[in-house]
C-alpha cells in the first residue's frame, strides 16, 4: 500500500488507464477526448452515478474546486449507473442537465473505465497528475479540501516542472432549452385549485392555473441561493407539503429546498419565504440530531409531510426520516440509523436507503415512504401504548434487485421509486421514476399493478377528483390522466445491479478500509476515536462474526462456507484535522462512504479486501 501522506516526492508513479465509455463524451462539443488531450491539466475523475446522493453532494463540492482552478485544472465526470434506466443515454444527458454539470462527462454504460480504474463505490473521485499519472484516490463525501490542497501542491509542482499547461479546459456548454419548467420535483394542489410546482431546474416555485399549464406566477428568481424574504432563492426545490390550516402557522407550504439542505416556509399572499429550518451546511457524522431548528444541520432533503403532529422530512442524504416541530421550533431524527440498506423494525433500529417521496394514509395511520435506493415503498406506523412507532416494508427486497413486475408485493419489483400518493380507496400510487411508469400498491390484497406506462422519470403525482397528476421531470411537465379501473398489464422484467463479485475464499476475511489523513491534517482524536467502522451483510448468514460497529478500519470477519455469494455492507468514517500548532481554531474534515460488495465464495478467492476512502492502495 502507498499512503499520501509522506510528502510529494513519495508518491506513487502509477500510468492511469485510457478513459474509453460505449455512450461517449458529453458536454465536449462532440469532441472525442483521451488522456492526451488533458495532459499539461491536473485531472479529476469522479466516478458518479446520477441516482447516487452522494454522488450528487461530490458535484456541488466540486463547483468551488471548478471554478477557482478553471485554467490548471479538468474535471472529467464518468458516469457509471447502477440502475438500467441510468444506463440510457438520453437519461444521462438529461441528468447532466438536471444537475447541472459545468465539465465533460464520459458516458460508460457498461462500466469499462470503471473497472480499468478498480472503483468499488459510487462516489469514487481520482487524481491524475499534468503528466498523466494517479497520484489520489478518494472513496465517499467530504474530500474536496485535501483535494484542494493536493491540487495547489500539484500546481506548484508542474509550474517549476514545466509540465503545467494553463489555459481554457475541453468543456462546451450545451445549447440551452426554453420553458416554463425544468426538471420539476414534486407538485402539490392549492386550496383555490391551482398547483404549486418545485420547478427544481429553475431554482424556483411555479404556481401554474388549473390547466396544470398556465404559469401565474414564479417564486424565486432562477438563480442558486438561499435567500428569505420577497425575492427569495431556492437550490434545486423538491418536496411540498401544505400547512394545516388550524396549525395557525404565517405561512401556507413548507418546501424541502434539497440542495441548500434547508426547510422554507412560503407564505401565498406575498410570496414571502422563512428558513425554517437547517443552516445551509450539509449535515455530517458526529453533527447534532435534534435542536433548536435553525441550528441543527440537515443533508438533502427530498419531500415534506404533515403526519402524527409533526412535519417529517425524506432526509436522503443520511438515509432518515427526521420530523419538524413548528410549535417547539425544533427538528431531529424520527427514523433510521444513518446505515444504507432495507431493515425493518422500531424506528430507531430501522434502515432506508435515500427515502425521496412521502405520503400519509387518509386515516392518519401510516406514513408511506418512497424508498428509492432500495426499489421499495415501505411505512411507517404511529407509536401507540403497546410498542413505539415502527417501520415496514409493503414492496422491496433491497439495495441490489429492481426491476418492473407486477403482481404480489413479496414478488413486484419497482425501480428507483421517487414518489407516493394515497388513493381514494386507501391504495398507493407510485412514481416509479425509472421504470417510466405509474404503480399501484393495494394494502389488502397485497397486488402490485401498473397504472400508466411512457411516463418520462415521474417523480410524484396529485390528486384530483377521479384524475391523477403526474409531475414528468424529464420531460419538465405536469400531465393528467384518469384513474383507470384497471391496471395496464405489462411484460415482467427482473435486475440484478451488474458489478463484477470479488471472489473471496470462505473463513477469514481481513477487511481493510484505507485511510490517509490529507497532507498538512492529522486525525482528529481529542474527544475519542476519529474513525468508524460498520459491517453487515446480506445475507445475514453470509457473516460468521465481525458484524457490527467498531473504531478500527481494519477488522478480521469470517464468511460462511454455506453461502454461495452475498453483499458485504460496509460504512467508514474518519475525521481529520488541520495539523499545524500555529492555528489556533483548526479546520475539521469528515470523510465518509458506504460500500455494497458483491462477493462470490470460492476456495481459492482473496483472504483480504481492500477498500479505500483516502489514499492509493
Amino acid at each position: 500500500m502507498v499512503r499520501l501522506d509522506v510528502g510529494m516526492a513519495s508518491r506513487a508513479r502509477v500510468r492511469a488507464p485510457e478513459l474509453v465509455g460505449k455512450g461517449g463524451w458529453l458536454n465536449t462539443g462532440g469532441r472525442e477526448l483521451t488522456l492526451a488531450d488533458l495532459r499539461g491539466k491536473i485531472t479529476v475523475l469522479d466516478f458518479w452515478t446520477f441516482c447516487c446522493i452522494n454522488c450528487l453532494h461530490v458535484l456541488d463540492e466540486l463547483r468551488e474546486l471548478e471554478e477557482q482552478h478553471r485554467d490548471t485544472v479538468v474535471i472529467v465526470g464518468v458516469h457509471s449507473p447502477k440502475f438500467v434506466h441510468e444506463a440510457d443515454h438520453q437519461a444521462v444527458l438529461d441528468a447532466v442537465a438536471r444537475y447541472e454539470v459545468h465539465h465533460p462527462v464520459l458516458d460508460d454504460p457498461e462500466l469499462a473505465t470503471w473497472k480499468q480504474y478498480a472503483v468499488r463505490a459510487w462516489p469514487t473521485l481520482v487524481v491524475i497528475d499534468p503528466e498523466g499519472y494517479v497520484v489520489a484516490q478518494h472513496a465517499g463525501e467530504g474530500h474536496a479540501h485535501a483535494i484542494a490542497k493536493l491540487v495547489a501542491e500539484l500546481e506548484a509542482e508542474h509550474e517549476a516542472k514545466g509540465t503545467l499547461r494553463r489555459g481554457d479546459g475541453p468543456y462546451v456548454a450545451p445549447e440551452p432549452e426554453a420553458g416554463d419548467l425544468r426538471f420539476p420535483g414534486k407538485a402539490v394542489r392549492l386550496p383555490g385549485g391551482t398547483f404549486l410546482v418545485a420547478d427544481s431546474g429553475h431554482h424556483s416555485l411555479v404556481e401554474l392555473a388549473e390547466d396544470g399549464e398556465s404559469v401565474l406566477r414564479r417564486i424565486g428568481d432562477g438563480e442558486r441561493g438561499l435567500v428569505d424574504g420577497t425575492a427569495p432563492r431556492f437550490s434545486e426545490p423538491q418536496g411540498l407539503a401544505l400547512v394545516p390550516a388550524d396549525l395557525g402557522l404565517d405561512y401556507d407550504v413548507i418546501v424541502a429546498d434539497t440542495v441548500n439542505h434547508a426547510l422554507r416556509g412560503v407564505r401565498l399572499a406575498d410570496g414571502g419565504v422563512t428558513t425554517l429550518a437547517g443552516t445551509g451546511r450539509q449535515w455530517w457524522q458526529g453533527s447534532p440530531t435534534e435542536g433548536p431548528a435553525r441550528e441543527v444541520d440537515l443533508s438533502s432533503p427530498w419531500d415534506v409531510a404533515y403526519f402524527d403532529g409533526r412535519f417529517w422530512l425524506a432526509m436522503a442524504g443520511v438515509h432518515q426520516l427526521w420530523a419538524y416541530d413548528p410549535v417547539a421550533d425544533t427538528v431531529g431524527v424520527a427514523a433510521g440509523t444513518t446505515n444504507e440498506g432495507l431493515v425493518d423494525g422500531p424506528v430507531a433500529e430501522a434502515w432506508f436507503a435515500q427515502p425521496s417521496g412521502l405520503a400519509v394514509s387518509a386515516d392518519g395511520e401510516r406514513l408511506w415512504v418512497a424508498d428509492s435506493e432500495t426499489s421499495a415503498v415501505r411505512w411507517v406506523s404511529r407509536e401507540t401504548e403497546t410498542g413505539p412507532a415502527t417501520v415496514h416494508t409493503a414492496v422491496g427486497t433491497g439495495l441490489f434487485d429492481f426491476g418492473h413486475r407486477d403482481g404480489a408485493a413479496d414478488q413486484a419489483l419497482l425501480q428507483h421509486p421517487l414518489g407516493v400518493t394515497v388513493l381514494p380507496d386507501g391504495s398507493v400510487a407510485i412514481a416509479d421514476t425509472y421504470n417510466h411508469a405509474l404503480r399501484r400498491y393495494e394494502p389488502v390484497s397485497g397486488e402490485v399493478s401498473t397504472l400508466a406506462t411512457d411516463l418520462r422519470e415521474p417523480s410524484g403525482a396529485v390528486l384530483v377528483d377521479d384524475d391523477i397528476v403526474v409531475v414528468e421531470s424529464a420531460r419538465h411537465r405536469l400531465t393528467r390522466l384518469r384513474l383507470p379501473e384497471e391496471a395496464v398489464q405489462v411484460e415482467s422484467v427482473a435486475h440484478r445491479t451488474q458489478r463484477a463479485a470479488t471472489e473471496v475464499a470462505p473463513g477469514k476475511l481481513r477487511l481493510d478500509v484505507v485511510f490517509s489523513a490529507p497532507t498538512g491534517q492529522k486525525l482528529d482524536e481529542r474527544y475519542g476515536p476519529s474513525t468508524r467502522l460498520l459491517v453487515s451483510s446480506t445475507p445475514p448468514e453470509l457473516l460468521v462474526s465481525g458484524a457490527g460497529a467498531d473504531s478500527a478500519l481494519s477488522r478480521e470477519l469470517v464468511l460462511s462456507a454455506e453461502v454461495a455469494e452475498g453483499v458485504l455492507h460496509v460504512s467508514a468514517m474518519a475525521a481529520s484535522c488541520d495539523d499545524d500548532p500555529e492555528i489556533e481554531f483548526p479546520a475539521c474534515h469528515v470523510h465518509q462512504q458506504d460500500w455494497g460488495v458483491p462477493v462470490k465464495l470460492t476456495a481459492d478467492g482473496a483472504t483480504r479486501l481492500p477498500l479505500v476512502l483516502a489514499g492509493l492502495e
